[in-house]
């Protein structure tokens, strides 16, 4: 007996991994470019080069438009791992201290270990509440007279709480030290519009919630910041000089840029205007306060995000734990019983789960996209409730 069509119908809620599924134009875009343009990017002066050119420096402004900023300084890494790695590396001097958070991604956490234990700086790493949030004045109290960068996941992956952001910025800009914030969880999701103040350097993946492919990411770093670059290589320009080119630009994208991802995230960053990023957002969150107010009604099951109408909720993400097991297994259950696929662990995050008391296993994480929907959140809620009772 083939038991493949036994399998319950596939519900994806990790879209804090990775959204999916795409906008149909993301996908077409994406085909599009592979099949009918496959060029290398800036490697050529014939007409599909030139429409690829073309493109990137689109998708510059789209970016640019989405945080407020001029184009000039946006950089398209291959990932945003990559991108935190190259600023962290870039622009951190031997002998300075850094402040980061323990609601910090690994991928800015494990960078600086690095550096520490290599003896090259000091670091620091302030605290976090139950939620997952940083209190700026926690920022002030861990200043040191060579603190030369502070950085700070915008939005926790872990719980979704967004951080005060424009307040921990004031702090570094007043001291004359360097901010950077890992935008992987807001951009595309957080308008960045309401923020005076931006951080001087900012990282965003093209494949969470600007609804791009893998392969590409944002990178921005403010005017007068120049980078010592983390490769060196082939960019296309200048190629008659064994010196890395000193535009920024040049020294971030080293190596053929990856010409599919740049036109899914160009398509990726479109829908996300035409379809209104605030609306998006309003919905993603609508179905996260459903699951929230449903998950906390049922007994042995503690909800470590806090309640979305509280304001701190950035991306829609709910983290919990149930009494009597593990979080694998309910991410495990979750699939057989109801085909909800969702994300259990540490989620890539090493400092935070000592203050949110999850440090056995982690939590179950349960993130709400574009195109999840009402039922998703009902399952959810129903195959907890068969779980636990």
């Amino acid at each position: 007996m083939n038991n493949e069509h036994n399998h319950p119908q596939r519900r994806y809620l990790d879209n804090a991994a990775t959204t999916w599924p795409k906008p149909e134009v993301v996908w077409k875009a994406w085909e599009q470019a592979a099949r009918e343009n496959g060029v290398a990017v800036g490697r050529g002066a014939y007409r599909e080069a030139l429409t690829a050119g073309n493109l990137i420096h689109q998708l510059r402004l789209e970016v640019a438009s989405l945080l407020g900023v001029s184009p000039e300084r946006i950089c398209l890494p291959v990932s945003a791992t990559f991108g935190l790695n190259q600023a962290i590396h870039g622009v951190v001097t031997s002998g300075t201290h850094v402040i980061a958070t323990a609601a910090d991604h690994n991928a800015t956490l494990r960078p600086l270990h690095y550096l520490k234990e290599k003896g090259r700086i000091h670091l620091t790493v302030v605290s976090c509440d139950g939620r997952g949030w940083v209190d700026p004045d926690d920022i002030v109290r861990a200043w040191q007279p060579n603190t030369s960068l502070v950085t700070l996941s915008h939005s926790s992956n872990v719980t979704g709480v967004t951080q005060d952001v424009e307040s921990i910025v004031k702090v570094a800009r007043e001291r004359e030290a360097l901010s950077l914030l890992d935008a992987s969880q807001s951009l595309g999701h957080v308008a960045f519009s309401q923020y005076e103040s931006m951080a001087d350097v900012v990282v965003s993946p093209g494949h969470k919630w600007l609804m791009g492919m893998h392969g590409i990411a944002v990178l921005y770093a403010r005017q007068g910041i120049q980078f010592d670059p983390l490769i060196q290589g082939g960019t296309g320009s200048t190629s008659e000089s064994l010196e890395m080119p000193v535009e920024m630009q040049d020294q971030v994208e080293v190596g053929t840029l990856d010409f599919p991802a740049a036109a899914a995230l160009l398509a990726g960053c479109r829908w996300l205007k035409d379809e209104r990023l605030e609306s998006v957002a309003a919905a993603c969150k609508g179905y996260a306060q459903a699951c929230y107010d449903g998950l906390c009604d049922i007994p042995g099951v503690r909800v470590i995000t806090p309640d979305p109408t509280s304001g701190v909720l950035g991306p829609p993400i709910i983290s919990m734990v149930c009494d009597g097991y593990s979080p694998v297994e309910v991410a495990a259950l979750f699939e057989q019983i109801a085909g909800v696929q969702v994300r259990s662990g540490y989620h890539c995050a090493a400092r935070i789960h000592e203050f949110l008391g999850t440090t056995k296993g982690g939590t179950v994480r349960i993130s709400f996209g574009p195109f999840s929907g009402i039922r998703d959140v009902e399952a959810v809620v129903s195959v907890t409730k068969k779980i636990m009772l």
